[in-house]
């Protein structure tokens, strides 16, 4: 599993293009993106429980639309893709 690092280098650069050795701000080399400061990365970490949140609730809620549209439920769901 991703330390707390990773992922918040995950959420502020989805598409990648830097390289993080140890957990520690001064670790990250940006080789083929856009900085970050390490003012935005330290927000990051300090919104990122929150912001993960979000979208676990978004997905539960497609998930829920999705069932619903179909008809059946998430027991269902489970079987179907077992």
């Amino acid at each position: 599993m991703m330390n707390k690092h990773q992922l918040v280098l995950q959420m502020l650069l989805p598409n990648g293009g830097y390289v993080a050795v140890g957990d520690e701000f001064e670790g990250i080399e940006f080789v083929e993106c856009e900085p970050i400061t390490k003012a935005e990365y330290e927000i990051g970490l300090a919104n990122y429980d929150a912001w993960f949140a979000q979208i676990e609730a978004e997905k539960a809620t497609q998930k829920a639309a999705l069932l619903a549209k179909l008809g059946i439920t998430d027991d269902e769901a489970k079987l179907l893709l077992s």
